[in-house]
């Protein structure tokens, strides 16, 4: 489109240029509008058509009755795309100079564009009678004379719910006449109909331009991003109509409820990012509340509700928020992954690792996938093993504050001197492995380690050699064998 437009402002640009040269008249009378004259026409061939308009509005001024002062300034108006305000220019022109081919052909062109057909066939019909060779003009009274036909029959065919085929007859239509914005409308209520909402936005959007106070457009363009799941170009629409009518029956009352939702998904967006996630919850529930039926915003508040039950550690409501969405949306990642981790933290191993080999099947090449189905795979082989977390009896995501409240019960019930030689043994080894889990879990390092699946007192995993879970610092009995009890 920007490419299209360059094009048709050069060609503007070529077209005044020939048209001055042609049928330029002296000022001589008025040297203060020739030298309007001739600066518009150095900043018309330098591209700077603001500045040249400019100019040609102070010409007009100076000499209201020079024809060519208003037919330049009007090739100029069409060159930045203001097809309204160059028809006066025009109408003007053809009113002094009724034999100005080139006006009439101009006027003409935008009548045509405009839909104005009838009015642009009189026009080109003018033209053949002064110049009856004019292949331009010719050309245009034979679109003109297929387009009651071509239009009549887009409208049944709209009428008929023949939607495809209306579409294609309209496309010829708006080739024709671009600046109609009836054709526009129609032809997105029939992109509407087949669930083309991108296309009939499209559509819409150049409606609004075309047509004056259109606010039943800007109300139903706004309507249409609200359906794609588009909150925020809603919300631009929504107030291109509210600036025309503040009152607006339809407007407003949609503007208040789509600003209420973009402030909502804002808010738990920013609470996730900074890790309030019981706060985010509470956010997307107020989404649920204000949107329950548009597919993407009921989506998106259960996505906010699986990602911060999931982190904060809530994973049963989790797991039930993130199947809610893959009910919906079986490929949706971010509820996969979501939900992998949730299941890490209720140690389902098995099912995270499904989880996640389903999200590689659909992106093989996700870092976030790729590191937690390693550290899954890690988890489920570490949980065969010695488990610090189920030793103290808490939870993968407890606080430190937790772990050592546990640390402390269970260190008061297995202390060795408080079993007699038979038993001593085995809460010996008891022991060992509570303070081990105290050791690895309130070191924040360790319990990193831990928590990716290695064991940081493994001797094995650490390539350390020997087999001696209290090497590098650790001895719950001290360095000469009799028992210390700490607490802190």
């Amino acid at each position: 489109m920007i490419g299209f437009g360059r094009f048709i402002q050069s060609l503007c640009v070529c077209l005044l240029t020939f048209d001055i040269q042609l049928f330029g008249l002296s000022a001589g009378a008025n040297p203060e509008v020739e030298q309007h004259l001739e600066m518009g026409k150095k900043l018309l061939a330098a591209g700077q058509l603001a500045d040249a308009l400019s100019h040609y509005h102070a010409a007009v001024e100076g000499d209201p009755d020079n024809y060519m002062t208003y037919f330049k300034r009007a090739t100029v108006y069409l060159a930045l795309g203001k097809s309204r305000s160059a028809l006066p220019d025009l109408e003007k022109v053809v009113k002094l100079r009724p034999d100005f081919t080139a006006a009439r052909i101009q006027r003409g062109s935008v009548l045509l564009k405009q839909g104005k057909y009838q009015d642009a066939r009189e026009d080109f019909a003018t033209v053949l009678r002064n110049n009856p060779n004019s292949e331009e003009a010719a050309m245009y009274i034979h679109k003109i004379d297929e387009l009651p036909d071509s239009i009549s029959l887009a409208y049944r065919l709209y009428e008929e719910n023949n939607y495809q085929d209306a579409i294609e007859v309209l496309g010829q239509i708006v080739e024709v006449c671009p600046w109609d914005p009836s054709f526009h409308e129609i032809r997105s209520e029939c992109y509407e109909a087949q669930g083309d909402l991108f296309k009939a936005a499209s559509d819409l959007r150049q409606s609004t331009k075309l047509r004056a106070d259109n606010t039943k457009g800007y109300y139903k363009l706004s309507k249409l991003h609200y359906e794609m799941g588009e909150a925020d170009e809603s919300l631009n629409q929504i107030r291109e109509c509210l600036k025309l009518d503040p009152d607006h029956k339809q407007c407003f009352p949609h503007y208040k409820k789509v600003k209420k939702l973009v402030k909502l998904m804002t808010s738990a967006q920013e609470l996730t990012n900074e890790e309030n996630y019981d706060e985010c919850i509470k956010k997307a529930e107020q989404m649920e509340k204000t949107e329950s039926e548009v597919f993407h915003y009921v989506l998106k508040a259960a996505s906010h509700k699986c990602k911060c039950y999931s982190r904060g550690g809530h994973f049963v409501q989790a797991i039930k928020q993130c199947t809610k969405i893959l009910e919906m949306d079986p490929d949706n990642l971010e509820a996969l992954i979501d939900r992998a981790e949730a299941h890490i933290i209720n140690e389902n191993y098995d099912e995270a690792i499904n989880d996640y080999q389903t999200a590689s099947n659909i992106d093989g090449e996700n870092r976030r996938i790729k590191e937690g189905l390693n550290k899954a795979n890690k988890l489920l082989k570490q949980s065969k093993k010695r488990d610090y977390y189920k030793i103290l009896g808490v939870k993968r995501n407890a606080s430190k504050k937790q772990i050592l409240k546990a640390y402390r019960k269970l260190a008061v019930k297995w202390h060795p001197d408080k079993f007699t030689d038979e038993e001593k043994a085995a809460a010996q080894k008891k022991f060992i492995d509570i303070a081990a889990a105290k050791e690895v879990l309130t070191d924040p390092e360790k319990r990193r380690q831990f928590d990716q699946g290695e064991d940081p007192l493994d001797p094995e995993e650490q390539n350390r050699g020997g087999g001696n879970p209290f090497q590098h610092g650790f001895n719950p009995f001290g360095s000469g064998g009799s028992f210390k009890f700490h607490f802190n």
